[in-house]
């Protein structure tokens, strides 16, 4: 029995420091960053894996009880809720930027149709 314990806690502690290390890599990525779509990406995605990864390895050293359930819906909830969040706060701030055109281009759907067009029959811009 000694020897499934501590498969068990070695298990937990590889998904803790995995989450961990995602936690580092998205500090990193939140600072290096200049753009904040970018900072933002990088958090939203980090926090979603960090968060996950540590949370299953803390539902694996605790067991399979109760409080592994509602670790679980806790990872679930925070799978579905994170993603949406960081979108609707990239939406904001895309409707919102003064500088637009240092980010960014638009361009409009007819132009994107010519030019598939053009690409389809081979001709030069």
């Amino acid at each position: 029995m000694a020897v499934i314990e501590w498969i068990r806690f070695l298990a937990g502690a590889a998904f803790l420091l995995f989450g961990l290390g995602i936690f580092v890599i998205e500090m990193i990525g939140v600072f290096r960053f200049n753009y904040v779509l970018n900072r933002m990406h990088a958090a939203a995605m980090g926090d979603t894996l960090g968060i996950g990864f540590s949370l299953v390895g803390l539902i694996i050293m605790c067991g399979f009880s109760f409080t592994s359930l509602k670790l679980f819906f806790v990872v679930v909830f925070l799978w579905f809720s994170s993603p949406a969040s960081s979108h609707l706060i990239a939406r904001l701030e895309v409707s919102t930027d003064e500088e637009q055109e240092k980010h960014y281009r638009t361009v409009p759907l007819k132009e994107l149709e010519q030019e598939k067009q053009r690409e389809k029959t081979g001709e030069e811009a």
